[in-house]
């Protein structure tokens, strides 16, 4: 399993910079598009969707669309959205439970959720017009938060932070993460060829305590987007949510923290 594991990642690492340092917004805009439509279709499978081929062919076509005709350039309103639908739906519903797999309910909850995966890959594609620096440092935010998590957890992991989502989750290795997370955020100040990045700006811009507010919040908002999705696995009755990556799970279990924090990051990045 750990070899497949570290082949699968490797192989994606590879094919993911080569088409970064291409240079060619296309080539990423292709990839980002084959990725969507994979996460649409987890999505809908997660949700019960008795048609779940249909419904991604349908959300990729109009994900495909927005890119084609440019109008994802113009996603302020969306990026928004999505901090809104995080703040006011999908993260009660840690506390609050999802409504059962059939009715009314659940579909709602179905394209709510879409929207803000649509919108997490949309704020990729903003993230990366910037630069690929840019967009990385974004994406390293919750890497970082989760290696730290996963050490300080197995050191000093005693107080459950969702029992019944997530049983391996604890506050100790919530902290340690975001610790880590700002750990390394300040050491970037220090690097001139880092000065175009995420954490830097907001300190350039917004002093020492925007900074730690923000990348807190980035911190939280990983965390949250992790917990939901266990959610909904837990709830189908699903280890991953699929296998298309070997020894990886599917492409959710890849970017469930990441969902809530590009749109974040991608308002952020318009108010500076």
């Amino acid at each position: 399993m750990l070899k497949t594991r570290i082949v699968t990642a490797v192989v994606l690492l590879a094919v993911l910079l080569l088409v970064i340092y291409s240079g060619s917004f296309i080539a990423f805009a292709v990839l980002t598009v084959a990725f969507f439509a994979a996460a649409a279709w987890e999505c809908l499978r997660l949700f019960g969707n008795k048609n779940p081929v249909v419904g991604a062919v349908l959300w990729t076509a109009a994900f495909a669309w927005l890119i084609y005709s440019g109008s994802f350039k113009q996603s302020v309103f969306l990026a928004a959205m999505c901090v809104a639908i995080w703040a006011l739906r999908l993260t009660p519903s840690l506390a609050l439970g999802l409504p059962v797999m059939s009715g009314l309910a659940n579909r709602l909850l179905t394209g709510i959720y879409g929207i803000a995966i649509l919108g997490a890959f949309i704020a990729l594609l903003v993230l990366y017009n910037h630069s690929a620096l840019y967009m990385f440092s974004i994406m390293a935010i919750v890497w970082i938060a989760d290696i730290g998590a996963y050490f300080s957890g197995k050191a000093f992991g005693k107080r459950k932070l969702a029992p019944s989502i997530s049983p391996g989750k604890s506050w100790e290795g919530a902290i340690g993460g975001g610790i880590l997370v700002l750990l390394a955020a300040v050491a970037s100040i220090a690097v001139p060829a880092l000065a175009d990045t995420f954490a830097v700006r907001l300190y350039l811009q917004w002093g020492w305590l925007g900074f730690l507010a923000v990348l807190i919040l980035m911190v939280a908002a990983s965390i949250v987007g992790d917990l939901f999705e266990s959610q909904l696995k837990r709830r189908a009755g699903m280890k991953d949510s699929s296998g298309l990556l070997p020894g990886h799970g599917g492409v959710l279990d890849r970017i469930d923290a990441l969902i809530p924090t590009l749109p974040l990051a991608a308002l952020i990045t318009y108010w500076m």
